[in-house]
């Protein structure tokens, strides 16, 4: 069992210059784990030297991908039901140091500010409605169209800074407020788009498209919309049709294709690291 007093110690042999002595020493940290990332991260504050720095920084980027992949793989066995969850570990893998209480709070304050507005006589399109006008017209979250693929439009701490998202993180977020206020509102897998479909009702098991109302764009500020503009949308791509372009997903899904724009965003900037990172998470949700 390793020994969490040998830390300190540890961490002021970082600088040891053979490499075959430092990879011992790198071991030996990466077996603690988790008590070795905040004296870790001090010791990154406290150094300006480069190689020292890209030294830490790559025993807590590892540290730290261990960490959530192990609760990534947890929330998928206990039925990944919270969606915001699995969105927040995702963006730990970018942000060790996330505050997930603030990213809850902020979350639990945008609901608040929606269910004040919703009353039980509303109907599905007035409660779409209430939505748009708190998240697009009060809190103005829009679509970061001028930077659509930055990595940063990916994580959900970010996307609560910035009030400013792709499609999915959006999309996300939409639907994390909605089911929380108990609205029938779910994700859609549709190619080169995540939409959301709001449904006949909120607890079907395993629905389909005929449990389908209309669809939501939050990336347009929750535009409705029929399964006929989905059919044009699919035909411009000249994609076969396929059932699930037009029903729900899982959050397991969401979660993968969350996973799978990160990768494609950091290999469009030229990063190498990180996407063989992300790839990890997605062989745990495999």
């Amino acid at each position: 069992m390793p020994d969490i007093k040998q830390i300190p110690a540890l961490i002021n042999l970082l600088d040891e210059p053979d490499e075959m002595i430092f990879n011992r020493i790198r071991e030996q940290l990466l077996a603690i784990g988790n008590p070795a990332l905040a004296p870790l991260g001090t010791a990154l504050e406290n150094t300006f030297d480069p190689g020292l720095r890209e030294r830490i920084q790559g025993i807590i980027r590892k540290i730290n991908l261990e960490t959530v992949c192990g609760e990534l793989a947890e929330w998928r066995q206990k039925g990944s039901e919270d969606l915001l969850r699995g969105f927040i570990l995702v963006t730990r893998t970018n942000n060790p140091d996330l505050k997930e209480e603030e990213v809850i709070v902020a979350i639990e304050q945008l609901r608040m500010d929606i269910w004040v507005e919703l009353h039980e006589n509303l109907t599905a399109l007035e409660n779409v409605k209430v939505i748009n006008h708190v998240l697009f017209h009060i809190q103005h979250f829009e679509g970061n169209v001028q930077s659509l693929s930055e990595p940063q439009n990916s994580y959900i701490n970010t996307v609560l800074e910035t009030r400013k998202g792709n499609s999915l993180s959006l999309g996300m977020l939409y639907m994390i407020l909605a089911q929380r206020l108990q609205l029938p509102i779910f994700g859609v897998n549709l190619p080169q788009h995540f939409i959301l479909a709001y449904l006949t009702d909120y607890g079907i098991v395993n629905p389909t498209e005929n449990d389908v109302l209309f669809y939501i764009n939050p990336f347009t500020q929750g535009a409705v919309f029929t399964r006929r503009e989905i059919e044009l949308f699919i035909r411009q791509l000249k994609v076969k049709p396929d059932r699930t372009f037009f029903a729900p997903c899982t959050h397991v899904d969401i979660i993968r294709r969350l996973i799978h724009n990160l990768i494609f965003s950091y290999n469009q900037i030229g990063d190498p690291e990180i996407p063989e990172d992300l790839k990890n998470l997605l062989k745990v949700l495999e």
